[in-house]
């Protein structure tokens, strides 16, 4: 038996198994497909502690947010790295001493220690302003962090998968039937069709947008689910401009979008808020979206995007908790977990949260764990590395450098991609290679059989996209051609065992 059967293999529920099985517990996580096929991999690839929500009066939820931010960067210094924002003063928005304030506020509500703080621009004198509007003269820098979303999802389940926890992607909980001690769970291979039951002590519900389901038709509770379906797209587009600094705009209807520099030659463009009813699994951008998106940023930039600039588009639906807030964008990201089900049967529901809070969360599920099936180990998550992040967070680059020396015949564009991926993982992916033929073929943009088989065999990837969209962003720099090339090369190599 099971201690905890996790449903859902998004970032909350891959931190919930990672942290339970670093504990001694017996876990099992059951996602209905790939990892961070749902919400996770739809952000706007941030860790950042939330500027706009200090208006709402979320102090709490920025707080916690801006400790994780250097937290998970310490970790994980392979797949996050720090950014710094612009934030150029609209005249007749929000007053420029809200901003400083809100900014200042910002620098010390959650203990910033490597992070630069926040300065004031005079953009007219600064780069940053040369692709602005010549109205926006003044404005401020400061600090963030990007992330790799769907690898942070990927790599906490290899650490959960590692500490002992069975990651079982495309597989669905069919029903979960109350047992004398615990719950009897069915479980079927969405691609085999095949079924296996297994037993567990307790169930978590970390299934996001598809939560109200578990609770209603999984495991037929009466508990009210609390959620609220909130869609959010991005549009990434041809590079905007050439210099490294990020955008945070302001729009008339509160709205925050930010404008992202992305994998080198892209911008990111990011987001929208708005209401969700249907099916979480047929979200689509909308026409609405999309000019909404080209028109903020054209309010600010000289030479804004035009759809023709669109290489990638994606939405994603975000299972907020529904505090009764009137607008999308004002209803809060913090989480709330609920206990439901009898004291034999337990369930614990994960309702709402954020990327970067997911390890935060993971610890207050385990408090919840702890008093129903008993306590098991400490926490111990907030400084253990994620798999590959054991070096500082300065190193990438100097990684990067040191695995070249070693293996000259790889292009240092290609180690450089490896190593915000891998981080020292890299190292083990080209290991016993002397020379680039032995890294198999190239099915495009460096991506080499070699490294299409370590995530095959170690981070279950079983298509295409889950190599081109989710393990690597290669699907920008990658035709069709080529994607159906390696469908054929991991469909066969899948056959052959």
């Amino acid at each position: 038996m099971h201690d905890i059967l996790i449903i859902g293999g998004g970032i909350n529920g891959v931190g919930i198994a990672r942290d339970a099985a670093g504990r001694g517990y017996d876990v099992c996580l059951a996602e209905m497909n790939d990892l961070a096929s749902g919400t996770s991999s739809w952000s706007s690839k941030l860790v950042h502690g939330g500027l706009r929500y200090l208006e709402h009066y979320e102090f709490k939820l920025v707080r916690e947010s801006l400790i994780e931010r250097e937290r998970l960067w310490a970790i994980a210094p392979h797949i996050i790295e720090p950014l710094r924002f612009v934030l150029p003063h609209h005249k007749g928005l929000r007053p420029e001493w809200v901003l400083r304030a809100g900014l200042l506020l910002y620098d010390n509500i959650g203990g910033r220690r490597k992070l630069p703080p926040t300065r004031s621009l005079k953009l007219d004198r600064d780069v940053s302003g040369k692709p602005l509007k010549p109205r926006f003269r003044a404005g401020f820098e400061y600090s963030d962090c990007r992330v790799d979303d769907t690898r942070l999802v990927v790599l906490n389940a290899r650490d959960a998968a590692n500490r002992g926890a069975d990651i079982r992607t495309r597989t669905r909980v069919v029903s979960a039937t109350p047992a004398e001690e615990g719950w009897r769970v069915l479980l079927q291979h969405t691609a085999t069709g095949l079924e296996e039951e297994v037993t567990a002590r307790m169930l978590i519900n970390a299934a996001g947008p598809w939560a109200a389901d578990v609770l209603g038709g999984v495991v037929s509770d009466t508990a009210e689910a609390s959620i609220r379906l909130v869609q959010g797209s991005h549009i990434v587009v041809r590079k905007l401009y050439d210099h490294d600094r990020c955008y945070t705009f302001q729009e008339d209807d509160g709205r925050i979008i930010f404008v992202i520099p992305y994998q080198k030659d892209f911008t990111l463009i990011g987001t929208t808020d708005r209401d969700y009813d249907g099916d979480p699994a047929e979200v689509a951008i909308t026409d609405e979206e999309t000019d909404y998106l080209i028109e903020a940023v054209g309010d600010y930039f000289e030479n804004p995007p035009t759809r023709d600039d669109i290489v990638w588009s994606y939405s994603g639906v975000r299972p907020l908790y529904d505090d009764g807030a009137s607008k999308a964008q004002e209803a809060t990201r913090d989480y709330v977990l609920k206990t439901t089900g009898s004291e034999s049967a337990p369930t614990l529901n994960i309702f709402g949260g954020k990327l970067t809070t997911y390890r935060r969360l993971a610890e207050a599920a385990m408090e919840r764990i702890e008093r129903v099936i008993g306590r098991q180990g400490s926490p111990w998550t907030g400084d253990a590395p994620l798999p590959g992040g054991d070096f500082p967070t300065d190193g990438r680059r100097t990684l990067a450098t040191r695995i070249l020396g070693e293996h000259p015949y790889v292009p240092f564009d290609t180690i450089e991609r490896l190593v915000a991926q891998f981080g020292t993982d890299a190292w083990n992916i080209l290991e016993g290679s002397s020379e680039i033929a032995d890294l198999g073929h190239d099915f495009g943009a460096g991506l080499s059989e070699r490294e299409v088989a370590w995530l095959m065999d170690r981070e279950w990837a079983e298509t295409a996209d889950d190599v081109l969209w989710r393990r690597t962003k290669l699907g920008l720099r990658m035709d069709d051609a080529q994607a159906a090339a390696l469908e054929t090369w991991m469909r066969e190599r899948r056959a052959g065992g």
